[in-house]
């Protein structure tokens, strides 16, 4: 008999998803060196800090998606790469944005442009990246496509505007929460998916299956990172931590353990939240509630409900190896949020 222990599944989780982005490494690598090469389109005077907005590696699962989209549904190509280098332009401008509405400090495990230059000079560094991806997107010769990035575009810029106008609001529906996440972040998921069978000329079945796997994957992946606010750790995570709460921004734990409560806690905690009462330690306290009462594990199982249900899109794809690493990608994540599972 073997055993499994999870410190195996995390090594097979990640030896999967390895192989998933060996298949696609040279365009990959392009997009990289595509990312990187996007500073000398701007002026010297403000190369370097485009250079340096572009110049640390995340985990560019963007990227990835619209490649094995692609290569899912036929042979890659330059339209490929170069929609891939588009929509990670949009997403380092989200992050950019991001950074300085919730006066993060580390971002990769480096200063974000607002620590290192302060908010002025990165609003405009973010508006830059996304005016430039839109610039590159009308390049293509189809218009659609510029059509359905600027579309992506939108949709993440008016997540983040209703999700600040929902700050503290103490109202916020599950399924509000959830509309804000699919705009802001999970729209660029969808996109690169939808968007990377379309450039390889996919049947509209199957263009629309990949932007649902899309949109639930990228959807899962929010609620995990809202996960991870409360419980990870800024070494792991690579980023500051811990902010959601304090910017007001009420996330599924958190809603969860509202919707739990009774009319006596509620307004407790709503106390908390608000600001109204307590010591400084009262946000702690409720994390620690969130967790002790299985709020935070009750939004790390719908995280993965909403992971199960974007590989079940994939099954319409025709047999392939990069199906399967599609697959192994959506894994992947589960196996990441099952790690933060682990503390809750």
């Amino acid at each position: 008999m073997i055993l499994f222990t999870r410190s195996a599944l995390r090594a097979s989780a990640a030896a999967k998803l390895q192989n998933a982005v060996e298949l696609i490494r040279p365009q990959l690598s392009s997009v990289e060196a595509l990312i990187r090469e996007q500073a000398r389109a701007f002026d010297p005077a403000i190369e370097d800090y485009v250079a340096y907005a572009c110049g640390t590696n995340g985990k560019r699962l963007r990227p990835v998606l619209a490649l094995l989209a692609g290569a899912a549904t036929g042979p890659l190509d330059s339209g490929h790469v170069n929609l891939a280098v588009i929509i990670e332009l949009i997403h380092l401008a989200t992050l950019v944005h991001d950074d300085i509405m919730d006066g993060a400090e580390i971002r990769r495990s480096q200063p974000t442009t607002s620590a290192k230059w302060g908010n002025t000079l990165a609003v405009l560094l973010g508006d830059c990246l996304f005016a430039h991806a839109l610039k590159l997107a009308t390049r293509f010769p189809d218009n659609e496509v510029c059509r359905r990035i600027a579309e992506a575009a939108s949709n993440v810029c008016s997540g983040e505007i209703i999700q600040t106008q929902h700050r503290f609001d103490l109202k916020l529906t599950i399924p509000d929460y959830l509309r804000i996440i699919e705009m802001k972040t999970a729209a660029l998921f969808a996109a690169a998916g939808e968007l990377g069978a379309y450039v390889s000329g996919a049947d509209p079945g199957v263009t629309l299956a990949l932007k649902t796997y899309g949109l639930k994957l990228g959807t899962a992946y929010q609620v995990y990172d809202d996960c991870l606010d409360l419980a990870g750790t800024e070494d792991s995570a690579g980023k500051t931590l811990g902010l959601d709460l304090r910017r007001g921004k009420l996330t599924l734990p958190v809603l969860y353990l509202l919707q739990d409560a009774s009319r006596e806690e509620h307004q407790r905690f709503s106390d908390v939240l608000l600001g109204a009462t307590g010591p400084e330690t009262a946000l702690d306290d409720l994390v620690k509630e969130v967790v002790r009462r299985g709020c935070l594990r009750r939004a790390i199982e719908t995280a993965k409900k909403m992971v199960i249900e974007a590989q079940t899109e994939v099954q319409q794809l025709a047999r392939s190896r990069y199906r399967v690493a599609l697959q192994d990608v959506a894994g992947f994540l589960s196996n990441t949020v099952d790690q933060l599972a682990a503390v809750a």
